[in-house]
């Protein structure tokens, strides 16, 4: 996830339904994103990472700082591939 930039940004908002939804579409688009969060403390973050996950229901892969790193296979050819587990 290195080579990625940020596709969606979370600013003092917070987790809108709008973010929600561009979150979605990117995606279905990408499979991986990144997102970053700028909302203050360490708690209110991860709170926000975990919760857009579950709206959208992708696996938060990683976080490194206000970055999280998000996962979702496509429904149609999907372009990454993870052993089963």
């Amino acid at each position: 996830g290195h080579a990625l930039s940020p596709v969606i940004l979370i600013g003092q908002q917070g987790l809108t339904d709008a973010v929600v939804a561009e979150t979605a579409s990117a995606l279905e688009t990408h499979e991986l994103i990144k997102v970053r969060a700028r909302v203050g403390d360490r708690d209110l973050r991860d709170g926000i990472m975990a919760s857009l996950a579950d709206r959208t229901g992708s696996s938060l892969v990683q976080t490194i700082g206000n970055v999280g790193l998000f996962y979702k296979k496509k429904k149609e050819l999907p372009k990454i591939l993870l052993p089963d587990s």
